[in-house]
Parts: structure tokens; sequence; C-alpha cells
């Protein structure tokens, strides 16, 4: 059953410049409220019960403003474990996988991703399924994308869809990484290998909120009416 996600919110916020000097990126305002709140109003809305988010720089901001929403914290101390490691260290917090992991600095418009997801995930074939988005969909996106699907939605690397942040994984391969600090590129990696690494197109546009401009094009793209 898809009842926990893990919401990435222990990075720097490094691009954001002065914007991420008194608080931590997830508690930057888009539309009047928190970028943070913005991921879990989808989650609340695709009904998954079980919240873990990983904190590290200013935690304690973002600890008081997701403790009374019920929100379990890993804490990331002494040193920040990136994707795959911040991950494994909330491995206690979450329950058997698979689960939801998503980040907390990007903006949907359209269909509730997690549902979408949760709607095309087959855990009998899939060990992770990401939610892509095709690169014209996409608004503040500097880079090239970043995957591209075969007909039977396997992905491979390169091609012109971007992932957007937001996926379904089996934990299994997390819990055996040998490293305390890695990237979630490296299971993915494992996972293609084995033929077990999937992704699905998302129908609505998405916007990455790296940079400050991010702010602008987010509060544009919120307050277009959804097609």
């Amino acid at each position: 059953m898809l009842d926990t996600v893990v919401l990435f919110a222990a990075g720097f916020g490094t691009r954001m410049g002065a914007l991420t000097r008194d608080r931590p990126k997830p508690l930057i305002e888009v539309a009047g409220q928190p970028l943070i709140d913005h991921a879990l109003e989808l989650v609340e809305a695709a009904g998954v019960p079980n919240r873990v988010a990983n904190l590290h720089y200013k935690a304690e901001m973002l600890a008081a403003h997701l403790q009374p929403r019920g929100v379990k914290l890993s804490l990331e101390s002494p040193q920040i474990l990136d994707t795959g490691g911040g991950l494994k260290a909330a491995l206690p917090l979450t329950g058997p996988g698979p689960l939801f992991t998503m980040n907390t600095d990007v903006i949907w418009s359209g269909p509730n991703p997690l549902d979408l997801l949760r709607a095309a995930w087959q855990p009998d074939s899939m060990d992770a399924l990401l939610m892509c988005v095709p690169l014209e969909n996409t608004i503040g996106r500097k880079a090239p994308g970043d995957f591209a699907l075969d007909r039977a939605g396997k992905i491979t690397r390169g091609g012109d869809l971007v992932y957007g942040g937001l996926q379904i994984l089996k934990t299994q391969d997390v819990a055996r990484h040998d490293e305390t600090v890695f990237s979630l590129n490296a299971i993915w990696d494992v996972l293609a290998a084995r033929g077990r690494l999937f992704g699905a197109v998302y129908p609505g546009r998405w916007c990455d909120i790296g940079h400050p401009e991010g702010i602008r094009l987010a509060e544009a793209l919120l307050s277009e009416p959804h097609v």
C-alpha cells in the first residue's frame, strides 16, 4: 500500500541567494504560502497519511513548521546526506516500502501527480516509477532533459523528459547501499540495469524553483486556469 511519502527538505538552496540566508528553501513563499505547503497539499489531497521530511539546513525552522502538521522528522546531522543517503536515514520512520519520494522545490499545475503515479504503478514489474515532464511543458528549467522512455515505459538516460522530483520507489536497494552519503541516481542505475526502472509522463505543466526568478514564474503558472 502506498501510504508513505518522504519529502526532501534538507538542502541549502544556495542558488536562491539571499532568500535562503534566513530560512530554508522549503519555507520560501510562492503565491502566499511556503513551498513545502504546496507539496503537502498534493500529498493530503492524494490521501497519503504517513509523511516524513528530511531536515538539515535551518532544521529547527522547518521542524517548527512541520511538526504541528503531523510530519515525522529525519534530522541529518552533522552532515547532509544527499537524496539517497537522506532516504536511507529516514527508513526507520517510513515502514516498509514502496513509498513516494517528493522534492519540495517545484510547482505542479494540472492533475495531482501522486494520483497519476499511483494509478500507473505496477509493482510486479517495477522497482521505481519516476514522474517525468516533457521539456516543453517545464518552466524555469535551464538544463536539458534527463530521460527518455521506450514503448514499455522503461527509462534510459538522455532525452527530452525532465524528472519532476516525484517517484514511487521500493526501498530494499536503498537500505542495502554501502554508503552513508549518496544520490538516488546510484539506485536508479542499479534498477535500470535490472530493467526495473520506469517512467510516467505528466500531462500538465511544472515549474522548477531553482533560482529567485522561479518564484515569479511559478506564481504566474499558478494564476493560470487548469486546462
